[in-house]
């Protein structure tokens, strides 16, 4: 195990971790229990067999990644030698101007008031439930 040239096969929550896709292997593991993980379309286990030229897609921290496996490891790498072990199909991120604003109050100003919740949710575009609506 102290070479990783003559693999065939190794776990998809080492192999996504190793590649820095996430930040630990638990994450890695709770992903793939979770249902975020697929290789090649099909929902997977953390120890399902993953081989170079499968595609692992995997759903973490709000953003779809698409990679094809190119090198296998076990091992955690460093970051530029990470990058060489997968191509990246991912689509693009969105600016982040695109990215919704979530509503902020100040610190201290205590809790929002019945019409401030009704303010907040219709930003939401949830229903209100005021007297107002339907």
């Amino acid at each position: 195990m102290a070479s990783d040239e003559g693999m065939t096969t190794a776990r998809v929550d080492s192999w996504i971790w190793s590649v820095r896709l996430t930040k630990t292997r638990s994450a890695a593991a709770a992903a793939c229990r979770a249902g975020h993980v697929r290789v090649n379309g099909e929902r997977v286990k953390p120890a399902h067999a993953v081989r170079a030229g499968d595609e692992v897609r995997l759903r973490y921290a709000g953003r779809e990644r698409v990679v094809v496996v190119a090198r296998l490891l076990r091992k955690r790498v460093g970051a530029p030698v990470a990058v060489e072990c997968y191509v990246d199909n991912s689509p693009p991120e969105p600016p982040r101007e695109q990215i919704p604003v979530i509503a902020v109050r100040d610190r201290g100003a205590g809790r929002p008031t019945k019409r401030d919740r009704r303010e907040l949710d219709q930003l939401r575009g949830r229903p209100g439930g005021g007297p107002d609506t339907p």
